[in-house]
C-alpha cells in the first residue's frame, strides 16, 4: 500500500498550519513551523494570493494529510459522501472521524494518528472485545475501543476528550456515543471547499 515516508514537518510547512503529525514535537519549540514560516522548496519563500481553485486544493490537501489518507482512498470517501443522502460535507467529515485510527487518536491512546495506525497494525487494540488490525475500519455508534495491553501504548497528555466519545476510566475503554458534527471538529477545515473541489 502506498504511503508518504518523507518528513512530516514539511507537510505542515506546506499548508502553513500545524497538523500535529508528530505529537509532542509539534507543541514544542523544536517545531520547524515556528522558525520556518515559508513553504518548503526552492520557491517557497513567498506565498502568493491563492485563486479559488488554489484555496480548495489546499483545503483538500490539508484534510488528506491530517487524516493520513492517500488520494484514491480520499476520493472514495468523497464519492460515498456525494452518493449518500444528506449534507455531503457532514457525511465526509463523519466518515473521516469514524476511522479506527482517528478514534484511537481522539481517545488519547496515541500521541498522533500515525502512531495510532502503527499500534493498530501491531494488534494492540480491540473493538467490541475482538482484536482489529485495520486502521481504516469504520467504527459504528455504540462500538467500544479498548487497548489489549495498556502498558504497551503511549497515552496522550493534556488532550480534551470530544463530547461524542465516552471514556470509562475503571474499565479502560472508550465508547463511540454519536456522530460528530462540524462544530465538534478540533481542526479548522473548510469541508465545503473540499466538496466543491471534487464537484467541478
Amino acid at each position: 500500500m502506498a504511503r508518504y515516508v518523507g518528513p512530516k514537518c514539511r507537510m505542515c510547512r506546506r499548508e502553513g498550519v500545524k497538523l500535529y503529525l508528530k505529537g509532542k514535537r509539534c507543541e514544542s519549540d523544536k517545531c520547524p513551523l515556528n522558525n520556518k514560516s515559508q513553504a518548503p522548496g526552492q520557491h517557497g519563500t513567498s506565498r502568493k494570493a491563492l485563486s479559488e481553485y488554489g484555496k480548495q486544493l489546499r483545503e483538500k490537501q490539508k484534510a488528506k494529510r491530517l487524516y493520513g489518507v492517500m488520494e484514491k482512498q480520499f476520493r472514495n470517501y468523497i464519492n460515498d459522501a456525494l452518493r449518500a443522502k444528506g449534507v455531503s460535507g457532514d457525511i465526509l467529515m463523519q466518515r473521516l472521524e469514524s476511522r479506527f485510527d482517528n478514534l484511537v487518536y481522539r481517545s488519547g491512546f496515541a500521541v498522533s494518528r500515525a502512531q495510532a495506525r502503527q499500534n493498530i497494525r501491531r494488534g494492540l487494540f480491540m473493538v467490541n472485545g475482538k482484536k482489529v488490525n485495520i486502521p481504516s475500519m469504520q467504527i459504528k455508534i455504540g462500538d467500544i475501543i479498548k487497548p489489549v495491553d495498556f502498558e504497551k501504548i503511549s497515552l496522550r497528555e493534556g488532550f480534551i476528550m470530544p463530547d461524542w466519545l465516552e471514556a470509562n476510566v475503571k474499565e479502560k475503554y472508550v465508547k463511540y456515543l454519536r456522530l460528530p458534527t462540524e462544530e465538534d471538529l478540533q481542526e479548522k477545515i473548510d469541508i465545503q471547499s473540499i466538496i466543491e473541489f471534487y464537484s467541478r
